[in-house]
């Protein structure tokens, strides 16, 4: 099935990465430690690149922190990661940027929000500063607007507007469009200052779904920037991955969006690098890229007491993910794997045909053997209690006959 076609914006660059365009749709994170912190952000973002963020955004909010920026992006390149950063600016962005002009040069964008570069008089100066240091260092500029720190003067204006007309929106709809016109008029600023229309991306950030949905189908109708998707404050858990991922698959499925953030509120102890899990996993049980191969199965029932698939699907899909660097490095196309570990008779058979390599364990009842089926034929029954050490061996040997090896570089 062909999939949609997508908005075609302006391409920008961001370091090595292509932004919008015909380029992939991007996956990227941001830090959660305090970035004066070095050896805590430096590992969080090779954590979050390991994991696959192609860009990672990182808090600048003071002059400690922008002074580590230049000596995070050494040590990370010293580690050998190049991921892209990105700082993130609010309130005293220009003079942080003018006090330590090292970390601009760190930095491969430069994220504004324009609701809180300066209120009244200095706000056009202010976004200014920062326009002009990014134009003189030729870096791209990513405008995000967040109805949590909206423009309130815009807002007043076209409140004002709105009492006027003959059949008056409803607040909430004026909310929406001040959210729209405040990315696009400070993008057309921007130009005005003299940074170039390929070095602007646009966000507008709301926390519930359908507002999110409707802002992003204005703001793909009005413009040509690269636009970034992500639903704020999605909150923790379940709740996060659902609401983010019901809002960007419409948005996705439309064509709109060229970079993405899934924003989950972590748990205590929690892994930051999950978003980028979910950002992959939403792209790519869309169709749109492949990260990793995927594992099928099935969800248990009556037939399946035994929990041993379920480990077993656990267990394949990390090691899935701990192989796939050295197997992206090998082998081509590999990502685009698909696994099945199946709990029994009904349909595993079926789905391990359907899969690369597939494996269908007895369930309860059931003779306690498991056929093995590689690309449509059953090739091998396993029995006993090396079950899934000798799947997961027979996994290492399929990709290195299936796929084929990269050329080696010169």
């Amino acid at each position: 099935m062909a999939l949609p076609a997508r908005r075609l914006s302006r391409p920008v660059r961001v370091g090595d990465v292509t932004v919008g365009g015909t380029a992939p749709v991007i996956v990227q994170s941001m830090t959660n430690t305090d970035t004066a912190d070095i050896a805590a952000t430096v590992r969080q973002v090779a954590d979050l690149a390991r994991a696959g963020s192609e860009l990672v955004r990182v808090t600048v909010n003071e002059k400690e922190a922008a002074a580590a920026v230049p000596r995070i992006r050494d040590a990370l390149e010293a580690m050998g990661i190049d991921v892209p950063l990105v700082g993130d600016f609010h309130f005293n962005g220009h003079k942080l940027l003018k006090d330590e002009p090292a970390c601009a040069v760190a930095l491969a964008k430069l994220r504004i929000n324009p609701g809180n570069v300066g209120r009244g008089t200095k706000r056009d100066p202010q976004f200014a500063e920062m326009i002009e240091i990014a134009c003189r260092l030729a870096k791209p500029v990513r405008i995000g607007v967040n109805w949590g720190s909206l423009d309130q003067d815009l807002l007043t204006r076209l409140m004002d507007e709105n009492s006027r007309r003959p059949a008056p929106w409803d607040a909430m709809d004026v909310v929406r469009e001040a959210i729209v016109v405040s990315a696009l008029e400070s993008a057309a600023r921007a130009e005005e200052l003299g940074l170039p229309a390929d070095s602007i991306i646009l966000s507008a950030k709301v926390s519930g779904v359908q507002d999110l949905i409707s802002i992003y189908r204005n703001l793909a109708a009005r413009c040509h920037y690269p636009l970034h998707l992500g639903l704020t404050e999605a909150g923790m858990g379940s709740k996060g991955i659902v609401g983010s991922s019901a809002a960007l698959a419409v948005l996705l499925q439309e064509g709109i969006g060229d970079t993405i953030r899934i924003s989950l509120t972590p748990e205590p102890g929690g892994d930051r690098t999950r978003e980028v899990i979910v950002a992959q996993e939403l792209l790519q049980t869309m169709g749109f890229r492949a990260f990793t191969p995927l594992v099928v199965a099935c969800p248990g029932c009556g037939r399946t007491t035994s929990t041993y698939f379920q480990e077993l699907a656990q267990r394949i899909q990390s090691h899935l993910r701990e192989r796939m660097p050295a197997w992206r490095a090998d082998y081509v196309g590999v990502e685009e794997m698909t696994v099945a570990v199946m709990g029994c008779v009904v349909n595993g058979p079926g789905e391990s045909k359907h899969a690369h390599i597939g494996i269908s364990l007895p369930g309860t009842g059931e003779r306690p053997i498991a056929p093995v089926y590689e690309d449509g034929a059953k090739t091998v029954t396993l029995k006993g209690e090396r079950i899934a050490e000798e799947f997961q061996e027979l996994l290492e040997t399929y990709v290195t006959r299936r796929f084929a090896r990269r050329a080696a570089s010169a």
